[in-house]
């Protein structure tokens, strides 16, 4: 049976359609292409999905915080796995705009939720995020402890999103898995991250931003490793077998770190960009701005043993393959 995608032109969304059409899954796509950030750059990436051989795509651009819409599109369409990607992201804009990640996070959560219990779905993978996190929390980040002091509404939607999860695998007893992707880059990536932000204004000879005067470490994972992490948790279910799971749960619910296990240092990212982009970064060091955290960093302990998961994209190899990237991107757009 098809494998249901929520957010399929996003960035993750479009590479793990990508990874599973190309061992020839069926996939029934949905996505708003909504304008947080340029919709052309989903469409292109919707593009590149139907250029491949392999698979069977079926999309359908609908909203998921919509639940009649959402119930009604997907009526004919069989599917038993779900892969929730779909949210609204990003820290700072949850400042401007908060309604929207009320609508989609939690609302639109929910509605999935409710696909997945009516659907009875053999396993439903969800994105989270390292935000839950939030400053408090003992580093590495541990996905057995408990992150509840987020500092962004962003993060609050986001955790709000695990139990409303958990809630549903003790009463339902579907098999969930949530995973706490660690600032995933590369190419075709998303042009309101620091990636894409800093590499733009570099070769425009612009000002780059650093927050909290540049003293800043974040976990930067690769695509390619994001996607085999999310994979490996697809193919392997939580059990309900009354054992306690990655994350403490008793229920059929893992929780997952996906991250490098590797923090590094936000200058360290620019001297990077410097060398690949082949020209120097003016700098504008600034207090740290609200809602951000100033290291994040992932113990994948857990996703090692259960998933198999080992990063394999260093930042040094992933910063280069990203600027070639967006060279021919910018060129050809």
């Amino acid at each position: 049976m098809a494998i249901l995608i929520t957010g399929i032109a996003g960035f993750i969304g479009s590479f793990a359609a990508k990874s599973l059409l190309e061992r020839g899954e069926e996939i029934v796509g949905i996505d708003n292409l909504n304008d947080y950030y340029d919709p052309e750059l989903k469409k292109k990436r919707l593009a590149e999905l139907k250029k491949l051989k392999n698979g069977k795509l079926h999309f359908f651009p609908i909203d998921f915080s919509d639940g009649a819409l959402l119930n009604n599109t997907l009526e004919k369409c069989d599917f038993d796995r779900i892969i929730h990607l779909g949210a609204q992201a990003g820290v700072r804009y949850s400042l401007i705009n908060p309604q929207i990640y009320g609508d989609s996070n939690l609302i639109g959560h929910l509605n999935i939720l409710e696909l997945a219990r009516h659907r009875k779905v053999r396993h439903m993978i969800y994105a989270s995020s390292s935000s839950v996190y939030g400053n408090r929390s003992t580093l590495p980040f541990k996905v057995d402890s408990q992150p509840d002091y987020p500092a962004s509404l962003y993060a609050a939607t986001k955790r709000a999103g695990e139990m409303l999860s958990e809630s549903y695998a003790y009463l339902y007893r579907i098999p969930l898995t949530g995973l706490r992707f660690f600032t995933v880059y590369g190419i075709w990536g998303r042009p309101d991250m620091a990636m894409w932000i800093f590499t733009k204004k570099i070769l425009q000879k612009q000002p780059i931003m650093l927050f909290n005067n540049g003293e800043m470490q974040r976990d930067f994972t690769y695509i390619d490793d994001a996607v085999s992490g999310l994979i490996a948790a697809l193919d392997n279910p939580p059990q309900d077998n009354n054992k306690i799971k990655s994350g403490g749960s008793l229920n059929p619910h893992n929780l997952y770190n996906i991250g490098n296990h590797h923090p590094e240092n936000l200058k360290y990212l620019v001297e990077l960009l410097e060398e690949a982009c082949g020209c120097h970064a003016i700098k504008e060091l600034r207090p740290m701005q609200a809602g951000d955290v100033s290291t994040t960093y992932a113990d994948i302990e857990t996703s090692k043993r259960d998933l198999g998961f080992y990063p394999k994209i260093t930042l040094d190899i992933g910063v280069g393959r990203f600027v070639e990237w967006f060279r021919h991107y910018i060129t050809h757009s």
